[in-house]
């Protein structure tokens, strides 16, 4: 099996480049089958080669030039770049990928040094041709169902059109990286041809000699999921992705203030990209015309959205304490008391944890933990077990984790009132949560009834403020009766002109 680098450049020279199978399989060294099958794997978008640009085959490089050439304005003259360093350069950074001749390289390099001379500030504003975006975290505060939270927002600018779209997340992990992207990319519906970014650990495992970067799994999985390029910034340049740049601090002023607060961060991040679309009814800060019409140039550059969603998650295995708890990115969840001792899969994305077995079976899902939350407790397997064995649950250490109301409840119940206890605070747990069933227990017990048919009662009227019909069955032996059909006629005789005979 190939390594996921070794498919990125199979796919690269195939989608970028234009080679055919068999040439590709002649440089790579791989057999035709081989390059044929990572070629039309699924899940991946079809090849769509990007337009050539003004300066053909160099135009993807002119932007790492420009920077090349830019930054040597602060070297000494003897140390900065000929046309024959940038030529050995690219060809070291791009090997094989890298196809254009010295002597295309040599005007290349003058007329950006061309361009380079009118500008007084010592930065080349560079050119993004429609389709092409960049993207960046910037941090801010939002209260999610009253809680408080320092948490980060995902910004993608589209430099030729000046529009933008965000997404809010409680980390500037990769699976919030790549849920931002997807989801900006689900509702633009495309993908752009090329993605500016800085060196984001998440995306860069680290920098190599002469600019190269060694990607993170799961980005370049990602990435060849929706085929498109990522380009990275020089460290320190962040005039490289100056779209974004303000992207971010105009996001912040004008959707984050004042703090935003909701009840659900998912169904925010939808209104948000709504908010979005929005933004652009207005005009360039140029003055080239509408945003949202420019933006539609953008789109036509888009790739299309590959046929299957991408899944976004990271998963670990991990090992589950005596209770059946598990340690994940440093909180604790809990599985089911059934897992005690045995290992389990962890599967989490940027909004949920999922738990599963060892044969990737669902065993539990918790909203995913982030600032001071420490542990996610889902009570529902512990509760089940216990309900069938109500004996033995003053000796588990679940049970000095029961609310003191409950614990006493139990304590004074039989071994009969103590399994019904149990399984109808299972049923309220499942239906409406822990806390609404503790809730029914604690307002049952202070109004004097210990019953369970009672404590039924007032959880029903805390829930939906009336109590449920009992159905009445009646038996056999009840007769039938006939139906009953009044007749009015005898009021009509005493009706008599002008009103009523008494």
């Amino acid at each position: 099996m190939l390594t996921m680098e070794q498919v990125y450049r199979i796919r690269n020279m195939k989608k970028f480049e234009g080679k055919s199978l068999r040439k590709i399989s002649q440089i790579t060294g791989h057999d035709f089958e081989t390059v044929k099958k990572y070629v039309e794997k699924e899940d991946f978008n079809q090849v769509i080669r990007p337009k050539q640009r003004r300066y053909g085959k160099l135009s993807p490089y002119k932007n790492i030039v420009t920077t090349w050439l830019v930054n040597d304005k602060k070297a000494p003259y003897k140390q900065q770049h000929t046309a024959k360093r940038v030529f050995d350069r690219l060809k070291e950074m791009y090997g094989d990928e890298f196809t254009a001749s010295d002597r295309a390289v040599r005007k290349f390099v003058a007329d950006i040094r061309k361009e380079l001379q009118n500008n007084t500030d010592g930065f080349l504003p560079l050119e993004h041709p429609p389709g092409e975006a960049q993207a960046d975290f910037g941090e801010a505060r939002f209260i999610e169902n009253g809680v408080t939270y320092d948490g980060y927002y995902f910004n993608m600018s589209y430099p030729h059109s000046n529009g933008g779209h965000m997404q809010l997340f409680n980390s500037a992990n990769q699976e919030c990286l790549l849920e931002g992207m997807k989801a900006i990319f689900e509702h633009i519906g495309g993908v752009p041809t090329a993605i500016w970014f800085d060196n984001m650990s998440t995306a860069v495992k680290r920098i190599q000699a002469y600019g190269k970067r060694d990607l993170t799994q799961g980005f370049l999985r990602f990435m060849m999921h929706y085929g498109f390029r990522s380009n990275f910034c020089n460290p320190n340049s962040g005039h490289e992705k100056g779209s974004v740049e303000n992207k971010v601090g105009y996001h912040r002023r004008n959707m984050f203030v004042p703090i935003p607060e909701f009840k659900d961060l998912k169904v925010y991040n939808k209104e948000l990209l709504l908010k979005c679309d929005q933004d652009m009814n207005r005009m360039h800060y140029k003055g080239y015309g509408m945003i949202k019409d420019l933006f539609k140039e953008d789109k036509l550059e888009f790739f299309k959205l590959p046929h299957t969603s991408f899944k976004v998650f990271r998963h670990e295995f991990a090992k589950a304490d005596n209770y059946g708890k598990v340690k994940f990115d440093g909180r604790i969840y809990s599985t089911s008391p059934s897992m005690a001792g045995r290992q389990v899969m962890v599967k989490a994305g940027a909004y949920d944890i999922e738990i599963l077995d060892t044969d990737c079976n669902h065993i539990i899902r918790h909203s995913r933990l982030y600032g001071k939350e420490k542990e996610s407790m889902n009570w529902i397997p512990y509760l089940e077990l216990m309900s069938k064995r109500p004996t033995a649950l003053k000796y588990t250490g679940i049970y000095n984790q029961l609310p003191p109301i409950l614990k006493e409840y139990l304590d004074k119940s039989n071994y009969e009132k103590k399994k019904k206890a149990l399984k109808l605070f299972t049923k309220m747990t499942l239906a409406t949560g822990f806390d609404t069933a503790v809730k029914a227990f604690e307002e049952g017990i202070k109004l004097g009834v210990s019953d369970t048919d009672s404590i039924w009662a007032t959880y029903c009227r805390l829930t939906t403020g009336t109590l449920p019909e009992a159905e009445v069955r009646l038996p056999d032996t009840v007769p039938e009766l006939k139906k009953y059909i009044p007749d009015i006629k005898v009021y009509d005789e005493l009706i008599v002109s002008g009103g009523l005979q008494l």
